[in-house]
């Protein structure tokens, strides 16, 4: 008896020894472990993310702003019938129900069910009242006025961090730093409560303001679109530029995407295109040409050019005009766009000086704007110009730039002749106040002298007025700009026959611009010249922009604009030798001109009898610009001969009569 006693008794202090040891080891020795345990279990600590700073248009309007919304968040344990739950839940906020019940049958403590519930849809969750669901504020980022501006904007990802534009090239400045907030279970396992623990909040992001004006941005992208539509092309890039500051006024492409729901929406339409899209500019780059032989000395704006009626052989290929020339001016090879000009043009200039006028203007290289994915263009090296590259280049083609590039090159001939860094954002939100990044244009270059500057602008005005682009004129004020018409390039295959990019650059007023614009239709169908498909959008969004910034138009409009075709006239036939065709001057004009030469001196001589070639050549090496009317020999002329040899540029009315010529 007192045996069994003794082993019962000792089984009984081994058990309590056990017991022991256990809650020692339990309470004790792993304390700590068991501790860490059980919060990982009960609790959760969350990251929060702060509000994103707003992003401001030019005037104050805001273009991206951060709102407070609901996440809805589950704990699977307490859901109790997760497929039922799944099914409730995906038929409100339009989820895979499938997946939605996977996550919910998880042994987790935490699952996101959905994050930034748009207000209708977390009401709607709310009200199910499902066990197990809970709910937590959050910031949203969210674009007031959609599509506008979307492009440069960028987007936003669920996890709140930048993934396109402005969102993300500023993501450190605008982003904030995320808080941290601490969620428990307690121990009736049915409310979530907030421990002792310290709580970090969010901190928002700083604010951003930009140069962008919204309403300037609305009618570029309504203007772009519209002709995009219209023309049934592939897609559409539009910058606007102030010349003298590099600062961005209207950036568009087009399709655009609403960054709302970004999502939605094929990644094509998610491109900043004057930015990223690189592509060969055609006639735009003729200007490039024309600077490059005017800074060197080698050619002047009357200078003549035999065109060749059409078409010039180098090294065995033959290159072709857009249409038959014969003698041109020089001022008029650039307002009528001729190919075999400008390569005559480019001859004169030796590859090295060519190649870094190019350079000098911008392409080949960043402009450093503050976007992200900017494209460098393509130039080659001048080291590598094949035989006949030169030529290529000098109508751009063998060359591809950005609309973005463009802007900044015909900026600098805006400008006076600086070559400024673009840029979108103006300044950034401080504690009190703002900081500007941009207190003084930034110029990066001086591509070629004020007198070069001068002729250009001057030669791009004649492109306006009598030349390519005649629908680029704006009532009331002074315009110049180039035309380009390209044929697709498709690496590996060539130049398409039949795929054009339509562009047209320039700026306005001429005496002291305040835009400069491009436009770049991609693929247009019925119709892919600049001239018709890209100039009426930079008329239209000018004006309009002229307008709304109170510049004052310089004159009313005439009845004819100089060089603009008289509707009500009978079209003249024309000539043989493709002689340059130009509307005849208003004759308030013309009599004003020839009022203030002196009556001593200098007299106009007789053209009777000349053939329209003769009496061309004749007339520009005078300065003077011949207007023909009619085909044959010259019969008469206004002036007369003898009057006073008129200023520099004035037209000469020569009326030919049929007979040998």
């Amino acid at each position: 008896m007192k045996r069994r006693l003794a082993v019962v008794l000792v089984l009984v202090a081994m058990w309590s020894v056990g017991i022991v040891w256990r809650l020692y080891h339990l309470q004790v020795a792993e304390h700590e472990a068991y501790r860490r345990r059980a919060e990982k279990q009960q609790q959760r600590v969350l990251e929060l993310d702060p509000p994103r700073g707003t992003i401001y248009d030019a005037r104050g309007r805001e273009l991206a702003v951060s709102v407070a919304v609901e996440s809805a968040f589950a704990v699977p344990r307490e859901v109790g019938d997760p497929a039922a739950a799944a099914r409730r839940i995906a038929g409100l906020l339009k989820l895979d129900a499938g997946r939605l019940a996977a996550a919910l049958s998880a042994d987790r403590e935490f699952v996101w069910v959905a994050r930034k519930l748009d207000p209708p849809q977390a009401q709607a969750l709310r009200a199910a009242r499902l066990p197990g669901i809970y709910f937590l504020e959050e910031s949203k980022r969210y674009y007031p006025m959609r599509e506008v501006g979307a492009a440069v904007l960028g987007y936003v990802g669920t996890d709140d961090h930048g993934l396109g534009g402005l969102e993300s090239q500023y993501e450190k400045v605008v982003a904030g730093v995320p808080g941290r907030r601490t969620v428990l279970r307690d121990a009736r396992a049915g409310t979530l409560a907030t421990p002792d623990h310290p709580i970090s909040e969010p901190v928002p992001g700083r604010d951003l303001y930009l140069t962008l004006d919204a309403v300037l941005q609305s009618v570029a992208e309504a203007e772009l679109g519209r002709v995009v539509a219209e023309r049934r092309a592939n897609s559409g890039s539009l910058v606007m530029l102030d010349p003298w500051t590099g600062a961005v006024l209207a950036m568009a492409s087009a399709p655009g995407f609403d960054p709302n729901h970004f999502r939605s929406f094929p990644q094509e339409t998610w491109r900043n295109r004057p930015v990223m899209d690189a592509y060969e500019p055609g006639s735009t780059f003729k200007m490039i040409t024309a600077a490059a032989a005017l800074e060197g000395g080698l050619v002047d704006t009357d200078d003549l050019f035999d065109c060749e009626m059409g078409g010039i052989t180098l090294a065995k290929t033959r290159i072709s005009d857009h249409r038959a020339f014969g003698l041109l001016t020089f001022r008029e090879v650039i307002a009528k766009s001729s190919n075999v000009g400008t390569i005559k043009t480019a001859l004169r200039v030796a590859n090295r000086p060519f190649y870094d006028t190019i350079r000098a203007f911008g392409f080949g290289r960043l402009t450093q704007i503050d976007l992200p994915g900017e494209s460098a263009g393509l130039l080659m090296p001048v080291e590598r110009w094949g035989p006949i590259a030169k030529a290529y280049i000098s109508f751009g083609q063998g060359i591809s730039v950005t609309p973005l590039q463009l802007a900044v090159a015909f900026a600098a001939v805006a400008n006076g002749g600086k070559l400024v860094r673009p840029h979108v954002v103006a300044a950034v939100g401080e504690e009190g106040g703002r900081r500007a990044l941009h207190p003084q244009p930034e110029v990066v270059g001086e591509p070629v002298s004020a007198r070069t500057v001068a002729t250009l602008a001057s030669l791009l005005t004649s492109v306006v007025t009598e030349g390519t682009a005649k629908s680029a004129a704006i009532a009331g004020f002074s315009v110049a700009g180039k035309t380009g018409t390209a044929q697709k390039a498709v690496p590996g295959v060539g130049y398409l026959p039949d795929e054009f990019i339509a562009s047209f650059v320039g700026f306005a007023p001429v005496e002291r611009p305040s835009v400069v614009a491009v436009v770049v239709v991609d693929d247009p169908k019925g119709g892919y010249h600049g001239g018709e498909v890209a100039a009426p959008v930079f008329k239209a969004l000018v004006e309009r922009t002229l307008l709304y910034a109170g510049v004052r138009p310089q004159r009313e409009r005439p009845e004819r604009w100089p060089g603009e075709p008289d509707p009500d006239a009978e079209p003249a036939p024309e000539e043989s030798v493709q002689v340059a065709e130009s509307a005849e001057p208003d004759a308030a004009t013309e009599t004003a001109a020839v009022a203030v030469a002196a009556p001593s001196g200098p007299t106009l001589p007789d053209f009777a009898g000349l053939t329209a070639r003769q009496a061309m050549v004749h007339a520009a090496r005078l300065g003077l610009r011949p207007v023909l009317r009619g085909n044959g020999v010259v019969e008469r002329q206004e002036p007369p001969a003898g009057a006073p040899l008129p200023v520099r540029g004035t037209a000469v009315q020569l009326y030919l009569a049929a007979g040998i010529s």
